[in-house]
């Protein structure tokens, strides 16, 4: 099966490794334009474009991916992975992969639908998230579900460590999701009517620490803002962050 892999952060690196590695061929990979970063505003490549050249995968780095419908339907690829990749997919989009389009959400569909699920799960104090393959169609994160596994949320996980583990897990899953298509042996099943939850990119404002709230609140907010964009305060005018909380049982000495 011949596939173009859409992504942009280095989670999205872990599951086009795994398909390179189960022989699947990568026609291209579309990825974010180069970005200023730091204090002297150097124009900076997306990890997965960072890894996509180091493997001599070309690159299509799209400002608006809609706009580029010749150069995807040129490549004939059979079908398109999204990870992370940060763009809303258009009909016209979906319509370029005979074989479909399918996305590696990292959540337990259809609970966070939108562009922040690992940190709304430990926001939420959710006890558990994982990862769902589905087939995009247009809508926000609602298409059919192709597979999906779940993992257990620790107390002492941040977005960082979750995201690691759900990188391994999309990894495993988008392989098995790609074999089954190119059998015939896929099965899809509709997302269900109950348990709907959106969540939006996280706005730096709701990263500010209020005390007043409980401790376990308080380690849910610091834990889900790490390692990005981090949960601060301010102490004598001056900018704290915090990188990580662990409520704990007892009245605080001191």
């Amino acid at each position: 099966m011949k596939i173009i892999y859409a992504g942009a952060p280095a989670f999205s690196v872990v599951p086009l490794l795994a398909l390179l590695d189960a022989g699947f061929c990568v026609a291209a990979v579309v990825t974010q334009p180069d970005k200023p970063t730091g204090r002297k505003a150097i124009l900076t490549p997306t990890p997965l474009k960072s890894f996509a050249l180091s493997r001599n995968i070309p690159v299509l780095d799209f400002a608006k991916i809609r706009e580029h419908i010749a150069e995807l339907k040129e490549i004939g690829a059979d079908a398109m992975v999204t990870c992370a990749y940060g763009q809303i997919l258009t009909q016209q989009v979906l319509d370029c992969f005979p074989s479909g389009v399918y996305n590696i959400h990292t959540s337990l569909l259809p609970r966070w639908r939108g562009a922040s699920p690992v940190q709304h799960a430990i926001l939420s104090g959710d006890k558990e998230t994982g990862v769902t393959v589905m087939r995009t169609d247009i809508g926000l994160d609602t298409g059919d579900i192709l597979i999906r596994e779940k993992t257990e949320i620790s107390p002492s996980d941040t977005s960082a460590t979750l995201s690691e583990r759900l990188s391994q897990i999309g990894a495993k899953l988008i392989v098995e999701a790609l074999c089954a298509v190119e059998t015939g042996k896929a099965v899809f099943c509709k997302q269900p009517q109950e348990g709907v939850t959106l969540c939006k990119k996280i706005r730096k404002e709701e990263c500010l620490v209020d005390f007043s709230k409980s401790a376990q609140e308080l380690s849910c907010l610091i834990r889900a803002m790490s390692p990005e964009p981090l949960a601060f305060s301010r102490l004598h005018g001056k900018l704290v962050n915090f990188y990580f909380a662990e409520a704990t049982e007892g009245d605080a000495e001191g």
